[in-house]
């Protein structure tokens, strides 16, 4: 027989955030190093040629594209899910050594025909997006479930983004590095990348495990009784301001190009990865601090302001960054740095809003759907990724670059304004939808909210106020 979900009050919040933000953490870890290291493993380990590549661009694009369309099938299915440990946490728990193991497979490309390389790679990219769908959603739906305040659940994801900023340093910093020494030679080779993978990846995924021992969900009523696909995806069509947060995000993913490309630009253009490590340093301290520091920003304006002016700003940005050029590495620092502050104010904006808007359907309509909601969350992550993938794949193929192949000029300007100039654009494009964020629309067989109370509701919950 099941039962619904512990109380939230049988575990201390302050335990349960810590064990949240460590569980992103580790998370993140392993998030991060498939996909800022996977293009430069497969070019200059792997030996993919740009042909492969292109084969390469276009799955990857694809299997993001139908990962994606499956989260809100999964969220739905967590919404309807009942066991005596919630609807969210046996998710968490048995999908940590799947994304273990996938990645490291992900690393272990053999050493044969070209052909048998991509069917391997394909092959398990494939199922490793599987399995970090069914890690990712209920993760960010339990931060959502835990914390009911508001203010608290703000802080929270601020601290999950910010540490997932710092995974994000550690890996980019430290996987060619542990990759090297588990080369046990001069250089660094494919086994040693296999190596550190597995390694990290198995440490990253243990951490990840402590949101299921560590952290609760609250009790509701639809825990005892369920719900049904169709009232989920009813009550996901009617959040509007749901729907603005991710076509906002969607077009903003030329955010995302830098994480997917920036290791390839830094061979290119300077001809050696570790100079990564600086850039990668700039945007992860902008991350880190910016995500401190937007839950203070959400006290003094609102959730919907601060993700236009980031998206607005960071379009600037890479404007600027186009004009000033790449000759400079403190400029290109400079500027990396900023849009990092841009893009991490932006990441805690977005997990909020969708939050509120969470609460504010669940005032509506009486439905709490966490799963299918949050699932909407890692749906445009996805989206972003596959298109920032996708776009910067083209910019590879059009500009000729592969290993070996010497390195022009025009392949470096050609790199370069597919970082600057698309997510520029992009984020211009990011900021439109944000204006038509309202909270507190009118719902069916529930009190309604004024359009007025409902903005005065997500004032309130922005600033923390009770």
């Amino acid at each position: 027989m099941t039962t619904s979900a512990v109380p939230l009050n049988s575990a201390p919040l302050r335990r349960q955030g810590l064990a949240i933000v460590t569980a992103g953490f580790g998370q993140n870890f392993v998030l991060t190093t498939v996909s800022t290291f996977m293009l430069v493993y497969l070019l200059q380990y792997a030996g993919i040629s740009t042909a492969g590549i292109a084969v390469v661009t276009v799955v990857i694009t694809v299997s993001k594209i139908a990962d994606a369309v499956l989260d809100p099938v999964l969220g739905s299915l967590i919404d309807m899910t009942r066991t005596r440990w919630g609807k969210l946490r046996p998710y968490i728990l048995f999908s940590a050594a799947p994304v273990a193991i996938l990645s490291g497979l992900l690393f272990s490309v053999p050493d044969a025909s070209e052909p048998v390389k991509l069917t391997w790679f394909c092959l398990f990219y494939v199922l490793w997006g599987v399995a970090y769908t069914a890690c990712d959603v209920p993760f960010w739906g339990l931060i959502g479930s835990a914390f009911t305040e508001p203010a608290k659940r703000t802080r929270v994801i601020g601290d999950v983004r910010a540490f997932g900023a710092i995974a994000l340093g550690l890996s980019t910093l430290g996987m060619p590095w542990i990759a090297r020494a588990l080369s046990f030679g001069p250089e660094t080779t494919s086994a040693g990348w296999s190596l550190a993978v597995f390694l990290t990846s198995v440490l990253g995924m243990g951490l990840y495990l402590l949101a299921f021992f560590g952290a609760r969900e609250r009790r509701t009523e639809a825990a005892s009784t369920g719900l049904r696909f169709r009232q989920l995806f009813g009550t996901l069509i009617a959040n509007t301001p749901l729907l603005m947060v991710l076509l906002g995000s969607v077009l903003g993913f030329g955010r995302f190009i830098v994480q997917a490309g920036g290791a390839v630009f830094v061979v290119i253009a300077y001809g050696d990865e570790g100079t990564f490590t600086l850039v990668g340093a700039a945007i992860i301290a902008g991350m880190v601090l910016a995500s401190f520091t937007t839950p203070l920003l959400l006290r003094a304006t609102s959730g919907r302001t601060l993700a236009i002016a980031s998206s607005l700003v960071g379009a600037v940005l890479y404007l600027a960054m186009w004009f000033a050029g790449f000759s400079n590495l403190l400029v290109i620092i400079a500027f990396i740095f900023l849009t990092g502050l841009a893009l991490g104010i932006f990441m805690v904006v977005q997990a909020t809003l969708i939050a509120d808007a969470v609460d504010d359907v669940e005032r509506r309509l009486g439905v709490r759907n966490d799963g299918i909601s949050f699932a909407t969350l890692t749906f445009v992550s996805k989206i972003m990724n596959a298109l920032a993938v996708l776009v910067f794949g083209v910019f590879v193929v059009i500009a000729g670059y592969e290993d070996g192949v010497v390195v022009t000029r025009t392949i470096q300007d050609v790199i370069f304004t597919s970082i600057t100039v698309v997510p520029a654009v992009s984020c211009l494009l990011s900021a439109i939808p944000f204006f038509f964020y309202r909270l507190g629309g009118t719902g069916r067989g529930r009190a309604t909210v004024s359009p007025g109370a409902g903005e005065a509701s997500h004032a309130a919950r922005s600033r923390g106020e009770r």
